[in-house]
């Protein structure tokens, strides 16, 4: 799993309309949270996906940008999106290539990618990741910590 410093690799991936959205377009206005999750439309998912979107405000004030990932196709992360009014991208990555570049992939039957969630810089290093795979909600706060210290610290 990518960790705090390492870089992470531009990527595009189709978000819940289809339409193509890419990390280095995020990050041209500031900070990205990333974050994976096993399956839409399941009670942990469901759950953690509200929470981000439950805190957009707090993530907006600090100019940083949510996004989750799953292997669902687009279809599904559009009935996911239209079901609990989230706010932000979710982007379909069937294949998982983007969930193995961040080395999230699962190998257990929870899901095809394990619960994690980055906190990425606009330089693309990684300022922070941490996996909870049943603390459902606590990656969004987990990641305001990190963008608030990460403000905090700068010049």
């Amino acid at each position: 799993m990518l960790g705090p410093g390492d870089l992470v690799e531009d990527f595009e991936l189709p978000d819940q309309q289809g339409r193509p959205w890419r990390l280095s377009q995020a990050l041209a206005s500031g900070p990205v949270v990333v974050f994976f999750y096993p399956a839409a439309m399941t009670f942990g998912c469901t759950r953690e996906a509200c929470a981000f979107r439950d805190l957009g405000a707090e993530f907006a004030a600090l100019g940083a940008t949510r996004v989750g990932i799953s292997a669902d196709p687009v279809d599904k992360q559009r009935q996911f999106t239209e079901r609990h009014g989230f706010d932000y991208p979710l982007l379909a990555d069937p294949e998982r290539r983007v969930a193995k570049a961040f080395g999230v992939v699962s190998g257990f039957k929870l899901g095809p990618v394990k619960r994690a969630s980055f906190v990425i810089g606009p330089d693309r290093r990684v300022l922070a990741a941490f996996s909870a795979e049943l603390r459902f909600s606590s990656h969004p706060e987990r990641a305001l910590e990190v963008l608030r210290r990460a403000q905090a610290a700068a010049p």
